[in-house]
């Protein structure tokens, strides 16, 4: 069957036909209603999966061209030390700015584990000195090396250990939400065969007097798969209408930068779950479609 045909059954309704399947009814709103619901949950799944792989995304850009070296020594040797680390660093290619923290920024890292009155200098709080990179980077292995022989109390940090994990996490939460799309698809599809069934076992005597007078059975399969098709395509955009309007209710990335800011969708994201009428539609074409078949085939 060609995608023109399929169009054109779906387009130009059949009188005849249309007269086998009840406009109303519990298959009717079953159909409907569920479609809706299961549009509504693929929306807000897509959502969350997108905004938390930027989340992922945003974090692990921030460190990809940071690093930070942590000095621990006597209060007496701390700038000895500063003054150290900083000369290997001018001398390391690949490093296109370096700076140490002062304390009013220290404090403010420090501040929400320990508060914003923290007493810096009473307690033997690491130097830190922030690192950017340029160009192509680093080789941070040599870098180690150097600051072992020249400032033994640095240590490097390249965020490695917390860029892989964020970039991992992203992938995983991309895949996490297609997987739930395709169960919501399969789900609907499961839903849309029972009440196509349903449908089809209540007119079971009509459908065997048609069969008996020469009725074709896909004569009889078009009339059931055109009403089931459409009232899939209209509940799954109701779903996928409530659920953007949902979305656009809900407060703004703004507000606090947590897990579940700037749930939705940026720029032409918006258009992407208008993907899922299309697709529901279609399952529900190939369900009532199998379906129908399945159900004449078994009919003496």
């Amino acid at each position: 069957m060609s995608l023109g045909s399929v169009l054109r059954d779906l387009t130009r309704p059949d009188p005849g036909a249309e007269r086998l399947v009840p406009p109303t009814g519990t298959g009717a709103w079953l159909t409907i209603f569920s479609a809706g619901v299961m549009a509504f949950l693929a929306v807000f799944a897509l959502a969350l999966s997108l905004a938390a792989g930027r989340l992922a995304d945003r974090w692990s850009d921030a460190l990809a061209r940071t690093s930070t070296i942590r000095i621990s020594a006597e209060a007496a040797q701390v700038q000895a030390q500063v003054d150290a680390v900083m000369a290997v660093l001018q001398s390391t290619p690949g490093i296109a700015d370096a700076r140490p923290l002062s304390d009013e920024e220290e404090r403010a890292l420090l501040a929400p584990w320990f508060g914003a009155d923290l007493p810096l200098d009473t307690l033997p709080i690491p130097k830190l000195v922030e690192i950017t990179e340029g160009g192509d980077g680093y080789d941070p292995e040599g870098l180690r090396q150097r600051l072992a022989a020249e400032a033994p109390g640095a240590t490097l940090d390249d965020h490695a250990r917390w860029r892989q994990p964020l970039a991992a996490a992203a992938s995983r939460l991309r895949l996490l939400g297609w997987g739930s799309l395709i169960l919501i698809l399969a789900t609907t599809g499961a839903v849309i065969t029972l009440a196509a069934n349903a449908s089809l076992a209540a007119n079971a005597p009509v459908l065997r007097v048609l069969r008996q007078i020469g009725a074709q059975d896909g004569y009889i399969a078009r009339a059931f798969v055109r009403r089931f098709t459409l009232r899939t395509l209209g509940g799954s955009a109701t779903g996928v209408l409530v659920a953007l309007v949902a979305i656009w209710l809900t407060p703004s990335a703004q507000a606090a930068e947590g897990f579940l800011t700037g749930l939705g969708f940026t720029g032409a994201g918006w258009l992407l779950p208008w993907l899922l009428p299309p697709l529901c539609g279609a399952v529900a074409f190939a369900a009532t479609r199998a379906a129908a078949f399945r159900k004449l085939a078994e009919m003496p």
